[in-house]
């Protein structure tokens, strides 16, 4: 650390004067940028509030943004480990007796047992395998004429149209078991073997769908709807009744369980209630950040904001208005209201009646193509979108922090150059006292010197 000797000459603290005359210069200055800045920050902040309570609200809304969202059905199963069931918004309400009296199944082949290895040659020439109406073929030859070759030739055939093949070993010895990956009667498994030379002893015809056994038949689902037969390849269907989708889990012959559809108005209530319920979490936001209080005086960071002011009224008027054309075209028909502090109230029973009138109303006026979700995303989005007013005031805020740092360094080099300039001029009058006190000492010691000069 270099020394210093500044107010030697002087006696007087010039390091503490200087520091003080700095700070005096630059107290006032940094006062203001500190308060611009804390002003600019509290802005930013309180956007941020505003532009998170837009965007759960405009997340909440999508619940509400589709008529298949809008006009659920329930479905219910008498007995869930036979069959299940779901709808979409186009089924009738209604019920239905299904007995379940065979479950769709792939058809399973096993060869015989061959000696004790799957590596015992096999006779060359070609399998066609099919699956229901499809053949691919494999041609064996003395690079796969083993359990092992024919299997993975069969499981590696580009071709190959849903044949999986496998071998267990048995006590009788190693057999080629082939699976099929579809389900139902039509899909049965076969193999054509042709030996190139039967009398070898190698006997490829081994393969030859005669001489399989059937492990598993190919089987189709078989079931009574209402008493009416229904057969189908699949255990899971969607065409037998509109807009339901049928799973059978297990076979229940002599045992007819209920398949109940509903309009299911209970999803549509908690929908509703969710919706007021975010708006009600809006609206308070709205309100803290532009609230005044006459007594402490103390004013909400956006109280007066255009901005906010603008969105207040924006989704206001949007859920205020009606909508031409439908019965029920307005929120306060289905049973939503406004309390004394702005909030939404869902009147259950009326909404309930509604529905019950007609259960297609709440999706008309919340997901119609002229319907209050797409005015409010619209809305939102000019809001919230990379080029909407919320984040062009964001960047703008930013931008003006920035500029608050950039006055801030340009304040500080100026107290540097102030500094500099003080130090400068009290050295100066330092170095200048110093030698007037140097030479006032000098001066005394002469005059003290002078013949005649009468000491005491």
């Amino acid at each position: 650390m270099a020394l210093t000797s500044s107010g030697i000459g002087s006696g007087l603290d010039i390091d503490s004067l200087v520091t003080q005359l700095v700070a005096a210069e630059g107290s006032a200055p940094s006062f203001r940028l500190n308060k611009r800045e804390a002003v600019y920050q509290s802005d930013l902040s309180a956007i941020g509030q505003l532009k998170s309570a837009l965007s759960e609200f405009q997340t909440s809304l999508e619940s509400l943004s589709s008529v298949d969202k809008l006009q659920p059905r329930s479905s219910s199963s008498s007995d869930t480990s036979i069959f299940t069931a779901s709808a979409d918004q186009t089924a009738s309400a209604g019920s239905y007796e299904i007995e379940v009296l065979t479950l769709a199944q792939p058809a399973k082949v096993r060869s015989n047992s061959f000696t004790d290895s799957d590596t015992e040659i096999i006779g060359t020439g070609t399998l066609d395998i099919s699956l229901g109406t499809s053949t691919f073929q494999i041609a064996v030859d003395s690079s796969n004429n083993t359990l092992e070759g024919i299997r993975d030739a069969i499981n590696n055939a580009p071709d190959n149209s849903g044949v999986s093949a496998s071998i267990i070993n048995v006590d009788g010895g190693p057999q080629l078991v082939l699976d099929s990956s579809t389900n139902g009667s039509a899909n049965t498994i076969t193999i054509v073997a042709i030996d190139d030379d039967g009398a070898d002893g190698f006997d490829l015809a081994r393969l030859d769908t005669v001489n399989l056994t059937v492990a598993q038949p190919a089987q189709d689902a078989t079931f009574y709807l209402d008493n009416q037969l229904v057969t189908k390849e699949s255990n899971s269907f969607s065409d037998v009744i509109t807009g339901v989708t049928i799973d059978l889990k297990k076979e229940a012959v002599g045992t007819p369980e209920t398949l109940t559809i509903e309009l299911d108005s209970g999803a549509i209530e908690a929908k509703v209630k969710r919706f007021a319920a975010t708006y009600n979490a809006l609206t308070d936001t709205l309100k803290q950040l532009s609230s005044y209080d006459p007594e402490t005086k103390i004013a909400g960071p956006l109280q007066g904001d255009a901005l906010l002011r603008g969105v207040q009224s924006s989704v206001r008027n949007i859920l205020g208005d009606s909508i031409d054309g439908l019965k029920y075209g307005n929120i306060t028909e289905l049973g939503i209201t406004t309390d004394e502090a702005g909030h939404f109230q869902v009147d259950t029973t009326r909404l309930a009646e509604v529905m019950a009138e007609d259960f297609t109303a709440v999706s008309e006026l919340f997901a119609s193509d002229n319907g209050l979700v797409s005015k409010l995303d619209k809305t939102l989005d000019a809001y919230l979108s990379s080029t909407g007013s919320i984040p062009s005031r964001e960047t703008s805020l930013k931008g003006s922090i920035s500029d608050v740092a950039d006055d801030r360094a340009v304040l500080g080099k100026r107290l540097e150059a102030i500094e500099s300039r003080l130090r400068s001029k009290f050295s100066a009058m330092d170095l200048l006292l110093g030698q007037l006190q140097n030479t006032s000492t000098y001066l005394a010691q002469q005059f003290e010197n002078l013949p005649g000069v009468v000491r005491k």
